[in-house]
């Protein structure tokens, strides 16, 4: 018995031990902006190994891809890609598979089942692992008109057009300052969320970026109201979702049918005042043409058109590594900015919401009506350790935000959104959307 002590007692030492090696070589960089400090009792890595770092950046081919899933996570957990496309180029062209749920003879969509079992990690035909917890409510997602937005653009009916009155004309101050024209695209915002009403989260307990523990006991999200779904920009939104192999490196082949979508999203939002200021905005700066069509058109472009990433030309575009997500080949995820995203991939049982981010303003912490969020996730068992989220906004406000920043903002942009201070992080890829998502303010 006393050699058995003995061993267990050794081998927790030797635990322990390895424990803190891995947090000697830790790093610290978004948390920092984030946690403020609150994370000052977290060790900082060797000067000659900070060293060594920089120096190995500063001559990597690849310093204009350093985006936020590369200078901002943290991690003592090895990363490990659970998705494992057997037959990529076969996924590539039809990854709507790997997005497969149950629908009943009404046309709804099943997402999640109600079991207080204890979770259980099992793998489908796709190569999915599903690892999150169980939803606090079944719910179904009304998707009956969604084979119809594949249909071309001009088949298609569309919501009435906004009236261009003179709110949605940028007044000089506006023009002169990107804060209070963001701000005003958040007062424009009408199909914006209320939660309580439309919607409920349960943000759980708080941590800091470094820790390992889940500190949240159920899914961020306990309801969604079936009406939001049905509306016009949101559902055009979500069947656009399940057009990408989120795989980095896995190239896309966008069918005509999913064009037709993009199209008929584009056309959906460009009715929305969001979208109209956003035109008119452009237009008095001379960044876009007058004409409407042209507009869309560069919109298009702008967030659907495919580039490189992970070495593979024509794998990633602005839309998807935003909104939904990628998991790189070194096992990070990457990406994955939007609410709704999550919301769907949590009820599927594919995120793993495991807490808050403490902010870095003491005594602001997040409750059920705070609608800019800082959390830790996984997905599909890889870990994002850092991501924020604005909740509740409509998709046609977060096209409308994220363009007027890149077009008009620098990497930096330190704006107001209704109550919330903001810093819109956008990084760019050439002419393109490398990255852009926001920062809670201290």
């Amino acid at each position: 018995m006393d050699g058995l002590i003995k061993d267990l007692v050794d081998l927790a030492i030797g635990g322990a031990d390895h424990n803190d090696r891995q947090e000697e070589h830790g790093e610290r960089s978004w948390a920092d902006l984030v946690s403020g400090d609150q994370d000052q009792d977290q060790p900082r890595p060797h000067r000659q190994q900070q060293q060594q770092q920089q120096t190995q950046w500063s001559n990597s081919p690849e310093k204009e891809e350093r985006w936020e899933e590369d200078s901002h996570s943290y991690t003592n957990r090895p990363h490990q890609a659970v998705y494992r496309p057997q037959h990529e180029e076969s996924q590539s062209q039809n990854f709507n598979t790997g997005h497969k749920v149950k629908e009943d003879q009404d046309e709804w969509q099943t997402v999640g089942k109600p079991s207080r079992r204890p979770q259980k990690v099992s793998e489908d035909q796709d190569g999915w692992q599903t690892v999150g917890k169980p939803p606090r409510r079944t719910q179904k997602v009304p998707k009956e008109t969604w084979q119809n937005y594949k249909r071309p653009s001009e088949e298609q009916e569309y919501s009435n057009e906004v009236e261009i009155g003179a709110s949605l004309n940028p007044s000089e101050d506006e023009l002169a300052d990107l804060s209070k024209a963001c701000d005003k695209l958040w007062d424009l915002d009408l199909n914006r969320l209320v939660p309580g009403k439309d919607y409920e989260i349960d943000c759980g307990e708080g941590k800091k970026v470094f820790q390992n523990e889940d500190m949240a006991e159920g899914s961020l999200f306990t309801w969604v109201s079936d009406d939001v779904f049905r509306r016009p920009t949101f559902a055009r939104f979500l069947s656009l979702l399940d057009n990408y192999n989120p795989h980095e490196g896995c190239k896309e082949v966008v069918t005509y049918e999913e064009r037709q979508e993009q199209a008929s999203f584009i056309e959906e939002i460009s009715r929305t005042a969001p979208i109209k200021y956003l035109h008119n905005y452009l237009t008095s700066k001379g960044i876009a043409s007058g004409s409407y069509q042209d507009f869309k058109r560069m919109i298009t472009n702008l967030w659907f058109d495919l580039y490189g990433r992970g070495g593979t030309s024509g794998s990633s575009s602005s839309f998807e590594h935003v909104f939904v997500g990628e998991i790189k080949q070194s096992g990070e995820v990457s990406g994955f900015h939007n609410w709704l995203q999550f919301y769907l991939e949590e009820e599927k049982g594919r995120v793993d919401y495991q807490g808050y981010i403490f902010p870095r303003r003491r005594g602001e912490t997040p409750d059920s009506e705070t609608q800019l969020l800082t959390v830790q996730f996984e997905w599909n068992g890889v870990l994002k350790s850092l991501s924020s989220t604005l909740v509740g906004v409509s998709p046609e406000f977060e096209i409308a935000l994220y363009t007027l920043c890149f077009y008009v903002g620098r990497e930096d942009n330190h704006i107001q959104l209704g109550p919330y201070p903001v810093n819109i992080k956008c990084y760019r890829f050439g002419n393109k959307i490398g990255s852009v998502f926001p920062i809670a303010e201290s």
